[in-house]
């Protein structure tokens, strides 16, 4: 029989797993932010560009659908994060939208602002969208400054607000929690690790693909640094936990490190995929085209097993720093059985959404060369 709970934990995996493939697909804005670094002519950077440009699509349509499937799986997050640390949320969605309009435009003839101007767009992109959706990741772990007054969740009519962000800064504040900044630095380290990986399998130049492996080492030395602190302090944190019974909130000593032990498929999922991440980099510094493959399937699965600790397990996924009972568990956040149901039947089509992915990843992956600027409609 399918249960509320069940229903709760599946689309917990299944919000992890969109996060995942998002984190994956981020190889975009870290090629991005190695335009100039990478292409040191102007064919070299078109190249990048190009490549890339048949990609971005696919990080932009996973963002999408991410925030949508939070949104109807479980809207008191939605309504607490995005309607109190909106500051954070907007510089997001305002890096991607520069995104967009960097790539429609800037090509094209006589364009108002010069190509510079759009490749600035990109580079921007690719450093802010990474550190600022790390931060906010972040803060599934180290919590944030709301309360929820969950009595008013039953009233109807008025003005009755449910959550209150208790800081004025609206999310910024979250850069004040180092381990916040070091997964931040870490997504934008394992961007650019992906995109030195990506070059190298889909660009067909010696130049850039001896640049790409040879800047990989010191990239992949960086992102492991940073990663392990923020997977260390994380571990080694008190966390928060709830009683499914009562739904009583408590600090647990060693939380997620409890959640790994008592959840061993979980803590298999995350060694194989940071595993997978280490032969990638080995890969990547022997300049093999397979690099991408062992980094990319790594760094979804290392990825998937963080987040699903993260709510999992009796776990509260976004902790109150200002009233510990407010914070919000996959249990009290959710949508209706009812919702959640009707949910997991439009969820069966996921399987042709990743189905086009690799289509159009496939259908794409000719290493492309100089000759194909010319020809190439991105």
């Amino acid at each position: 029989m399918i249960t509320l709970s069940f229903l709760q934990h599946y689309w917990w995996f299944i919000i992890s797993l969109l996060g995942a493939l998002f984190v994956f697909l981020m190889f975009v804005q870290g090629g991005q932010s190695l335009l100039y670094t990478l292409g040191c002519t102007a064919d070299g950077r078109e190249l990048i560009a190009s490549a890339l440009g048949r990609k971005w699509e696919l990080t932009f349509t996973t963002l999408v659908t991410f925030g949508g499937a939070f949104f109807a799986s479980f809207p008191l997050f939605y309504s607490t994060s995005f309607g109190g640390a909106y500051y954070v949320w907007f510089a997001i969605l305002f890096v991607f939208v520069i995104q967009a309009v960097a790539y429609e435009y800037r090509r094209k003839p006589a364009n108002l602002f010069g190509e510079r101007t759009f490749n600035a767009f990109l580079i921007i992109n690719g450093l802010l969208g990474p550190l600022l959706s790390g931060i906010a990741v972040g803060t599934f772990f180290t919590g944030a400054n709301f309360t929820v007054d969950r009595s008013n969740m039953v009233l109807l009519g008025g003005d009755m607000i449910i959550s209150r962000w208790m800081s004025p800064w609206h999310g910024l504040e979250a850069v004040a929690d180092y381990r916040n900044v070091c997964l931040g630095v870490a997504v934008v380290l394992l961007s650019q690790l992906l995109a030195l990986h990506f070059f190298i399998n889909n660009i067909d130049d010696e130049g850039i693909r001896r640049r790409a492996s040879r800047r990989s080492v010191p990239t992949a030395l960086l992102f492991l640094c940073f990663f392990s602190v923020f997977v260390a302090s994380i571990l080694l944190s008190t966390g928060y936990g709830y009683d499914p019974a009562t739904g009583v909130v408590s600090a647990v000593k060693d939380k997620y490190l409890k959640n790994f032990i008592d959840m061993p498929a979980v803590a298999a999922v995350f060694l194989v995929g940071v595993v997978a991440v280490l032969c990638g980099i080995v890969l990547g510094a022997k300049r093999s085209r397979r690099a991408v493959w062992f980094s990319g399937a790594g760094s979804i699965l290392a990825v998937l097993g963080l987040l699903l600790c993260a709510g999992w397990n009796d776990t509260c996924y976004y902790p109150s720093l200002s009233d510990p009972a407010s914070s919000l568990t996959i249990a009290d956040s959710s949508s209706s059985e009812f919702t959640l149901k009707a949910m997991g039947v439009v969820s069966l089509f996921i399987p042709v959404v990743v189905a086009y992915i690799w289509y159009v990843w496939r259908a794409l992956t000719k290493p492309i060369t100089v000759c194909d600027l010319d020809s190439d409609g991105h």
